[in-house]
């Protein structure tokens, strides 16, 4: 074991030096199937159409079954994509893929019908109308969800941008500019050479610009789209993520993870934390800080950021989180549709870290438990786990006697009989992670019943990932919300680890904020 965990720790090492890369995303299928749509070049993407295909599932649909809240955007976007697969050596297959996407989709209840989901994936009013309206135009009037509550607010965003000739490099609306945008000058590669940091809006900005000759600006959505494509590790040109850079995101999560394990202050990572630490305090400006360096800010990156810029012994101005305050709530965005309580959870810890007022923010928090005192209602993220593992650890924050019943009590129950834990069918290392986070933080308030139930439950979650840990192994499994469900890779992988490190440790009652070893 003692030689695990040290494996362990040697992982995390490297995985936090590697963070000046813009960060790894796994592979997206709506990203993929829409620049493939918008590149000229059919036959020069034959591995890329071929990967595409082999992403759909048995059902016809893209995406996972456990969640098909998330399926429409990259269905609907593989669909059209192999319109245009005809010149390919494998045609036939690529027809026979059309084919089930059409049943598929002709058999989905349309989620959007009467109203539109609190969890909606990004940009779903304007991207899914914009979807349906080409494939009708492509497909004929077959009987696919239109997706009605989406339209008045799809209409009331394009009056909106009807009214803007250029939008600021890095702007929000940016990142799904390919589902509105068809005048290149309405949006400016920034200084990556992407559109919204989306492969899709690059890709689609790109195709627009090439009709009116815009040869540097062309050159440098190239370079962007190359970069993007080598970020999923994939060894596929023209297979893309779904959002890149992440180059504050990834350090600044992977940081708070460490954190949540009690592994922020261990020695082994000591000069890979004091090197993001600086990048991030020099880069923490008075508006905040965004999920890429020319991305707009908002109030998650900055809230996480100031988490980790204290407990690394800064002193950073609570300012630049307070641009992001309605009342006592924090929208992570200026003008979103909806509050996220991800947002707000880790806005309240910040808060608490840097000793302010936030009886308000902690009261949202509070209210937005379901029936089992569990948060369950996350825009960013499709488990439970993560909110649950991330609203504890904020509620403890300062809060020497703090104690939840009723979390510990549902998370224990929420245990798979294999040991894990998981918001779909199955258990994933993970969401397993995240519940060991929350015990992590609970077991030091509990009485020693409650604590010999955590043991309990955390020996045999340590079994379930023992089996399952291969060293340097990418995370498969996509659980955040972007367009549609995505994998941070680096970040997933550093709480993947963290996690089982922590089970390892787990006998073992040192802080290892203090001291530098396990808990």
């Amino acid at each position: 074991m003692n030689a695990l965990s040290e494996q362990i720790l040697s992982e995390l090492r490297h995985l936090l030096s590697e963070m000046s890369d813009g960060g790894s995303v796994g592979p997206s299928v709506y990203d993929t199937a829409r620049a493939l749509q918008f590149d000229g070049n059919v036959t020069g993407r034959h591995d890329a159409y071929a990967w595409l295909i082999a992403q759909q599932q048995a059902d016809g649909g893209w995406g996972s079954a456990d969640f098909p809240l998330f399926r429409h955007a990259p269905t609907w976007a593989a669909l059209l994509a192999l319109q245009r697969a005809d010149p390919l050596p494998d045609a036939a297959d690529a027809a026979d893929a059309a084919q089930a996407a059409i049943r598929f989709l002709e058999r989905q209840p349309d989620p959007y019908a009467h109203s539109v989901p609190e969890d909606a994936p990004i940009g779903a009013e304007l991207i899914l109308p914009q979807l349906c309206n080409e494939a009708a135009s492509l497909l004929g009037g077959l009987a696919f969800p239109r997706h009605p509550a989406l339209l008045p607010l799809r209409q009331a965003r394009l009056v909106k941008l009807g009214d803007v000739a250029t939008l600021p490099s890095g702007h929000p609306l940016l990142h799904s500019w390919e589902a509105w945008g068809t005048l290149p000058a309405t949006a400016c590669p920034d200084d990556d050479g992407s559109i919204g940091i989306s492969p899709a809006a690059t890709a689609a900005w790109r195709a627009h610009a090439m009709t009116q000759g815009n040869t540097p600006q062309v050159g440098r959505a190239d370079g962007y789209l190359q970069a993007a494509s080598r970020a999923t590790r994939s060894g596929i040109e023209g297979v893309v993520p779904n959002v890149w850079p992440i180059n504050v995101f990834e350090p600044c999560w992977s940081l708070y993870t460490l954190h949540l394990a009690g592994l922020f202050a261990h020695p082994a990572f000591a000069e890979a934390v004091q090197v993001i630490i600086a990048q991030l305090d020099a880069r923490l400006g008075a508006r905040g800080l965004g999920p890429a360096l020319h991305f707009a800010a908002d109030a998650d990156d900055t809230a996480v950021a100031l988490c980790v810029l204290r407990l690394a012994g800064r002193d950073p101005a609570v300012d630049a989180l307070r641009h992001f305050a309605t009342g006592e709530l924090f929208v992570t965005f200026p003008g979103e549709r909806n509050a996220s309580v991800s947002t707000n959870i880790h806005a309240l810890h910040a808060l608490r870290i840097l000793g302010k007022p936030a009886a308000g923010t902690s009261a949202y928090v509070e209210a937005n438990r379901n029936p089992h005192g569990l948060w369950d209602n996350e825009k960013w993220h499709v488990s439970w786990l993560y909110p649950t593992a991330h609203a504890i650890a904020a509620l403890a924050q300062g809060k020497p006697q703090w104690r939840d019943e009723r979390a510990l009590a549902a998370l224990l129950q929420a245990q798979r009989d294999d040991g894990g834990w998981g918001a779909g069918r199955a258990s994933t290392f993970e969401e397993t992670a995240y519940a060991l986070f929350a015990f992590h933080v609970i077991d030091g308030t509990e009485e020693p019943a409650g604590r010999r139930r955590i043991a309990q439950a955390v020996a045999r979650a340590l079994k379930w990932m023992l089996a399952r840990h291969a060293a340097h192994a990418s995370p498969q499994t996509p659980l955040w919300i972007g367009k549609e469900l995505y994998c941070p890779t680096r970040v997933v992988h550093v709480a993947e680890l963290a996690g089982l490190w922590l089970a390892l440790r787990w006998g073992r009652h040192v802080s290892a904020e203090g001291a530098g070893a396990g808990p």
